[in-house]
């Protein structure tokens, strides 16, 4: 039987397929998953039981619930970015939110700007969406955006730029002058959308200077975010996104056709958890950070400073070995998953993730460093 054309170009993503070989070989260590090991605050855990002894079982809005978007909306705006009620929509974590984003303001043959490294699931919405992706490879400029490279890739069927900072799979966040470059382009393309992936804002250890909260912008940006890992709530499946209200009200229909609404109970533990201080968390992956690039650092590799979020982008390049080669070797003769980093399309690269317990960082690291003596 057929089946939409559009699956052919979609791929699984290679965090899995890594994750699911090392699941299937005796002893392996795991540095795979994006997913902190800590689990969700209490009182984010107590809210939604709460709401479940509340009878809080029904249907939500479609939008979400009134007091979640009002929650965000406040949360926004003391962030910097002045936020109504009505410009927010509460969607199944990130995904869902980049998902009606992308696929809403796209029609077949529209392109779409990527800096590389990037997380895949940009590409796949793209091409589900009939869209094409323009990668802009930032492996030689220092993984930061320079104006001249991205309006050399601009062009009349550009609808978006999508900007993750800090960035999945490096870490690295984008400074001024690269933002300067990406607002320097949307001057020149006036039909084009800024969408700002900020799913790791809150888990940086630097500034984080965020292009989404630039007044001049304000009608051009669709704002995803997620309650996944800042307060290790993967699970729960709950975001949203920003949009100008106008084009909200066209992108809820969208929303509505997929999914009606988020579970109302998960909701109400959103809410309370836009209440709850990550700070502790975010100290806790400090501390992890700080061991992991001391230990590759003495292995002899290099690599572009995390500045946010929780993982580490090493160049394995010197050792000649494709990188998707590199991580199916380490994982048989190593006993340590990475994920390639031709699966964020950037060759001679890999990604460790370090939000797992320290004990499981340590013994992945020693399988590591004694798999590179061996190369």
């Amino acid at each position: 039987m057929k089946l939409n054309h559009k699956l052919d170009a979609l791929e699984r993503s290679g965090i899995r397929v890594f994750t699911n070989l090392a699941r299937q070989t005796p002893d392996c260590r795991m540095l795979t998953i994006g997913e902190p090991d800590l689990s969700t605050p209490e009182p984010i855990k107590e809210a939604a039981a709460q709401a479940l002894k509340d009878g809080l079982t029904h249907y939500a809005p479609n939008q979400g619930t009134e007091g979640l978007r009002r929650a965000i909306a406040a949360f926004e705006a003391r962030r910097g970015r002045p936020t109504r009620e009505s410009e927010v929509l509460v969607t199944i974590g990130a995904t869902q939110a980049l998902n009606i984003a992308l696929t809403g303001i796209l029609n077949p043959g529209d392109e779409v700007i990527i800096p590389t490294p990037a997380f895949s699931l940009y590409d796949s919405i793209v091409k589900a969406a009939g869209g094409r992706s323009v990668f802009l490879d930032l492996t030689k400029t220092g993984f930061q955006i320079e104006e001249r490279a991205l309006k050399k890739v601009l062009t009349p069927r550009t609808r978006a730029i999508v900007l993750n900072s800090p960035n999945n799979p490096t870490g690295v966040v984008l400074n001024r002058d690269s933002l300067s470059a990406v607002s320097a382009a949307l001057r020149e393309a006036p039909d084009c959308w800024l969408i700002c992936d900020n799913v790791y804002g809150a888990l940086a250890y630097t500034e984080v200077p965020d292009l989404s909260l630039e007044p001049a912008l304000r009608n051009r940006v669709l704002l995803c975010q997620s309650f996944s890992k800042p307060y290790a709530m993967t699970g729960w499946r709950v975001g949203y996104l920003v949009a100008p209200e106008e084009t909200l009200e066209r992108l809820l229909l969208l929303s509505a056709a997929q999914i009606a609404a988020v579970p109302t109970f998960v909701q109400a533990a959103a809410q309370k958890a836009l209440e709850v201080d990550t700070e502790p968390m975010r100290q806790i992956y400090a501390k992890r950070r700080s061991y992991v690039l001391s230990r590759l650092e003495g292995m002899g590799l290099s690599f572009p400073t995390p500045e946010g979020a929780f993982y580490v982008f090493p160049d394995i390049s010197k050792y000649g070995i494709p990188s998707w080669e590199f991580c199916t070797r380490m994982i048989r003769e190593g006993r340590l998953a990475a994920v390639p980093g031709v699966c964020f399309g950037a060759e001679g690269y890999i990604r460790l993730s370090y939000c797992y317990g320290d004990e499981e960082l340590k013994a992945g690291l020693d399988n590591m460093e004694d798999f590179l003596g061996t190369l």
